[in-house]
């Protein structure tokens, strides 16, 4: 049984999402894989920069996810990039889809992971920030990484 305690192990993370995008909310969902993608999965193969969820219907789909072919896998490997399903409930996913409507919102995923034996992806409700936003961010963070030195210093 998996429960939230369950401790997960990080396949990818999204390191960019957080610096092009201002996050909204995050959603856990379960992921539809075949069994080549769950093994190379397992060797922490996984790349999800370019990738981002999209709404078909009343399902919620990964697009853009990059998973290599299983080395030891034979004529049966799996696609690298096809588009996976997502898996939530079905007043979330009409939840976000009422969202990402809205001007300038995007579903953007941040990390997969493994959460017991079952692989996670952490979606996130994201909106596009602006150049001034990156810039007013980065500032903000060398502002505290100053006042860290100073008081370091002062010890």
């Amino acid at each position: 049984m998996v429960t939230d305690e369950t401790p997960i192990r990080v396949i990818a993370t999204n390191r960019r999402a957080r610096h092009d995008y201002e996050i909204l909310g995050e959603l856990e969902c379960g992921i539809s894989l075949v069994g080549t993608e769950v093994k190379t999965l397992r060797g922490g193969k996984c790349s999800i920069a370019e990738a981002h969820g999209r709404v078909r219907g009343r399902e919620l789909w990964l697009v853009g996810m990059h998973v290599p072919e299983f080395p030891q896998g034979n004529i049966h490997n799996h696609e690298v990039e096809r588009d996976r399903k997502l898996l939530a409930h079905r007043r979330e996913i009409r939840k976000w889809a009422k969202a990402v409507r809205e001007r300038g919102m995007a579903l953007v995923p941040l990390q997969v992971y493994f959460r017991g034996s079952r692989v996670k992806v952490l979606l996130a409700l994201a909106r596009g920030k602006r150049h001034r936003d990156k810039r007013q961010a980065q500032r903000d963070r060398d502002d505290r990484r100053e006042i860290a030195r100073a008081l370091s210093r002062r010890r």
